[in-house]
């Protein structure tokens, strides 16, 4: 399989990294990229083929992953149409529908619509997938390989639900960020320093994770296994159940997909 990323930023790079440190062949991936200090820092640290522009070379390949901004996508991918023929076309750009970017392509159909998030840059991403019924299950699997090259892949069957998984796992990392923030905050206000503040904050935050990816329990059960009636947990939540943490964060990830929806009608529009 040879795949070209349109796009060499952040999560191209993530994305060619993983792919090099599984296994797969640096000489099967070419990269487009704009940025002449880009391209030479991912031939130094991949060995992959780099080009400045659309060159038919670059196009000689089986998947192309769109990892361009979407407010570019249009116009990045207009050079593209002249050289599309069966290729597996795997967008990484948040908010941008299927329908738009077919009809940017001259009809295209094999398309995926993906949407990572930030840890996919260590590793640790997840990734919710859409494809449109052209895309047979050869190529649903090639899409899932390349995401998976950053952490796990979740499959959906609407692409209505691509702006949920967009509110709920894309904007996610934000949400645990805030409240990293706000749990180091408060050890500085209860007199810790810095450094302890924070290595308590987030290695809470990283065991607990871990603790819930492995239990078969949902995090209520064991939210409750740790509020004694009557103690100290049971007094930090209760204050934060009458600030409403978490009716504030189920709609603030409800706002998250709606703004979704809106940016991908304003991005998707001719």
């Amino acid at each position: 399989m040879k795949i070209t990323f349109l796009g060499g930023g952040n999560m191209a790079n993530a994305l060619i990294g993983g792919l090099v440190n599984k296994g797969f062949a640096a000489g099967d991936i070419a990269v487009v990229e704009l940025n002449a200090d880009n391209r030479s820092k991912l031939e130094a640290a991949y060995g992959v083929r780099t080009f400045a522009g659309a060159e038919a070379a670059a196009w000689d390949c089986d998947v192309i992953v769109l990892a361009v901004k979407p407010q570019s996508m249009k116009e990045a991918i207009a050079p593209i149409g002249p050289h599309l023929k069966d290729q597996l076309v795997v967008s990484i750009a948040a908010g941008l529908n299927l329908a738009s970017l077919s009809r940017w392509l001259g009809g295209h159909r094999r398309l995926v619509r993906t949407m990572p998030n930030t840890p996919a840059l260590i590793g640790a991403g997840v990734t919710g997938l859409y494809a449109l019924p052209e895309v047979d299950a050869a190529g649903r699997a090639a899409a899932q390989r390349v995401l998976e090259a950053v952490g796990s892949a979740v499959w959906f069957a609407d692409e209505s639900q691509m702006d949920a998984v967009t509110a709920v796992s894309g904007s996610g990392p934000a949400y645990v960020f805030l409240f990293i923030e706000a749990l180091q905050q408060a050890g500085k206000d209860l007199g810790f320093d810095d450094e302890q503040a924070r290595r308590l904050a987030i290695e809470t935050v990283l065991g607990a994770a871990q603790l819930a990816a492995q239990s078969p329990d949902p995090a209520s059960v064991l939210r409750e296994r740790v509020t004694s009636k009557g103690g100290t947990t049971a007094a930090a939540l209760a204050v934060m159940e009458t600030a409403g943490v978490k009716a504030g964060i189920i709609a603030g990830v409800k706002a998250a997909e709606a703004r979704g929806v809106e940016l991908g009608q304003q991005l998707g529009a001719d």
